[in-house]
């Protein structure tokens, strides 16, 4: 069972990065928008090969959350779907939850280096809406006051924030919310 204060993060990244139309389902046309939205804001163009990785890699993973979490084939994923398979994700995760970590991590790991800074970070919670100045405040407790986060600390940050009850866990910030 997934409890109140998780279902608040999981609703963070449900409509904030998957629910691009603010319909209160998932759809595959969301993701074309999420696509179309973070090849704008770091400047590729079709044909570009990182936009096509982008394009590939953001289908793969509605493909896996179709399968995963739309119980009912209608091509949608409600909130109670998403909270389901999130409560799945606890004692396996699914391999698209593992693409998508890694997708984000190198989606805000704008220079390469194998690590995520606050004004990497901050810029791509920007370009899905989020206040800059908070997704600054969300890194600096995500980081724990460092001025990095590698991929082996995301990785744990990521298990966090989708599967802790802890208020206070590092994890709960990755996704540029700086309070829940």
């Amino acid at each position: 069972m997934v409890s109140d204060f998780r279902k608040k993060k999981l609703l963070h990244v449900f409509s904030r990065f998957f629910d691009t139309d603010g319909s209160g389902s998932i759809e595959k046309d969301d993701f074309k928008t999420a696509i179309d939205r973070i090849n704008k804001s770091r400047g590729w163009n079709a044909g570009d090969a990182k936009y096509k990785h982008v394009e590939e890699t953001m289908l793969k993973i509605w493909e896996g959350i179709e399968k995963a979490a739309d119980s009912n084939n209608d091509g949608k994923v409600s909130q109670e779907e998403w909270f389901a398979m999130w409560d799945a994700f606890a004692t396996k995760p699914f391999d698209w939850q593992n693409l998508y970590c890694k997708f984000a991590f190198e989606l805000e790991d704008a220079s390469n280096d194998g690590a995520i800074d606050a004004e990497e970070f901050s810029s791509v919670q920007a370009s899905f809406g989020l206040n800059k100045d908070d997704a600054v405040a969300a890194f600096q407790k995500m980081a724990k006051g460092k001025p990095q986060v590698t991929w082996a600390e995301f990785q744990e940050l990521w298990k966090e924030y989708f599967l802790s009850d802890d208020v206070n866990a590092p994890g709960n910030y990755i996704f540029g919310k700086s309070s829940f």
